[in-house]
């Protein structure tokens, strides 16, 4: 098969009730049934709300659960829409316009403990940290948390995820996150010309941009908040409502995934699994065999936790619970919540 790019004509046509929905607002979302828009009872078809683009191989487990047939096996027609970051996806899913999407736990929990948004995680894909902190090894290296202070860290987004994971890595360290002063940039490789400069100490990227900057330049170097951020996961995320209305398609949706995951932590060599994702897509950072394996690989072993032999998806109560605390510590989220009732393992497969 003829790999084909992403931003496809014939996908923004498909997709345009959720787009149109997403840029109106609430106003117009509110005006929507969800049966109208989710099409979880139509012949399978289904809705995923990505915030992240769709040409990055951190969305490697659902372009891998279309191109490999896992949704399919489970009957399952997915598209995976691209929607403007995490409070687009969660205002376009709790307005019904889609059953699912994926976020950092951080949003989730922020969310859900500053403004009661009804938001369940169903799963949870990561057990470590897929972003890293370029810096130059030259300029400023970023060996330990103390080295961020008085610095400006790039990030793309102000008061995002990435912004909040500098925060944490200076709290957590007992530090002052004001300390640390934040630009929003650009999450391209061409950025790292403002570090070379000394303009920024670091930014934060997806480990495919890093792993980009890595195999250019050998001045690059990355620094894994995963090592002293607990709460700093990706999770499969949905409505209270749609957790009771969908709870079928949810859980096939799930199953799919888990297979995805499944298949790529059993093909070591991932060359099958490139193959498969060539076979449906083509971007910058797959076309490539060594960022594609060294991006899938950093990806996999966040994925299992660094132990294989643990159930994929499965969300860890006590890790759970230890990331709320982080965050309130932070002082990023209100605490008090109960947070063990915002996540529900019970959607997936156990078999």
């Amino acid at each position: 098969m003829t790999p084909t790019p992403l931003s496809r004509r014939s996908f923004l046509q498909r997709s345009a009730l959720t787009v149109a929905a997403a840029a109106a607002g609430p106003a117009f979302l509110a005006g929507c049934g969800a049966d109208d828009a989710s099409g979880a009872g139509d012949g399978g078809k289904v809705t995923f709300l990505s915030y992240l683009p769709l040409e990055t191989l951190s969305l490697a487990t659902e372009l891998l659960a279309v191109a490999g047939g896992h949704f399919k096996k489970h009957g399952l027609d997915v598209t995976l829409q691209p929607v403007k970051g995490s409070p687009q996806a969660m205002q376009t899913l709790l307005a019904g316009i889609a059953p699912i999407t994926r976020l950092g736990q951080i949003d989730v929990m922020t969310a859900v403990a500053e403004t009661g948004q009804p938001l369940v995680s169903i799963g949870t894909l990561s057990r470590g940290s897929a972003l890293r902190v370029v810096y130059s090894k030259k300029t400023h290296p970023l060996a330990r948390p103390e080295d961020f202070v008085g610095q400006t860290m790039g990030v793309p987004s102000e008061g995002g995820t990435s912004d909040k994971v500098v925060s944490l890595v200076l709290a957590n360290a007992g530090l002052d996150p004001a300390q640390t002063k934040r630009q929003v940039v650009g999450l391209t490789p061409g950025t790292f010309n403002l570090v070379e400069q000394g303009r920024l100490a670091g930014y934060v990227v997806s480990v495919d941009t890093a792993n980009i900057l890595t195999a250019q330049n050998p001045d690059v170097g990355l620094f894994n908040p995963g090592e002293t951020v607990k709460s700093d996961l990706q999770v499969y995320v949905t409505s209270k409502d749609a957790l009771q209305k969908d709870k079928e398609v949810l859980q096939a949706f799930m199953a799919g995934i888990r297979d995805s995951l499944a298949a790529m932590v059993a093909d070591e060599s991932l060359d099958e699994t490139i193959k498969q994702l060539r076979g449906q897509y083509s971007f910058a950072t797959l076309d490539d065999d060594k960022i594609a394996k060294a991006s899938l690989t950093m990806l996999r072993d966040t994925w299992t936790g660094g132990d294989a032999s643990k159930p994929l998806l499965v969300t860890d109560e006590a890790a759970w619970t230890a990331g709320y605390k982080e965050l309130t510590d932070a002082g990023l989220a209100k605490p008090g919540g109960a947070a063990a009732s915002w996540f529900d393992n019970s959607l997936l497969p156990t078999a």
